[in-house]
């Protein structure tokens, strides 16, 4: 339902380097809809910005679900997405999202930061 741009990053929640590009394919997207189960999303906005070619949305996703063979469980997520118009239509090109949705203290953001 979206169009992704062909210089699309993303930046997964589940951290390491920002990916480049999407792999569209049908091996791919079976491996994605088999890896997310059960669960439901509703979107809180936080923020948007807004120029003529340019969109910027920040939201909270609050959503549940099994994920990869884990039980039901909170996976909320802070996202940020970046629209970008070209010519008559709109394109993600950038995306983040992390599961700091919930305060963390000084050791635990400290232990993320160290890989821990």
């Amino acid at each position: 339902m979206i169009r992704l741009s062909d210089d699309f990053t993303l930046m997964q929640p589940f951290g390491g380097p920002m990916s480049h590009g999407f792999d569209a394919s049908p091996a791919r997207l079976a491996e994605l809809s088999r890896s997310f189960r059960n669960g439901e999303a509703k979107l809180e906005r936080v923020i948007s910005y807004a120029s003529d070619d340019l969109v910027v949305l920040a939201f909270v996703e609050r959503q549940h679900g099994e994920v990869l063979g884990l039980p039901d469980q909170d996976w909320s997520l802070r996202v940020t997405q970046v629209y970008r118009r070209q010519g008559p239509h709109w394109q993600l090109v950038h995306r983040h999202a992390d599961p700091l949705v919930r305060p963390i203290g000084l050791d635990q953001a400290s232990a993320l930061a160290r890989g821990e």
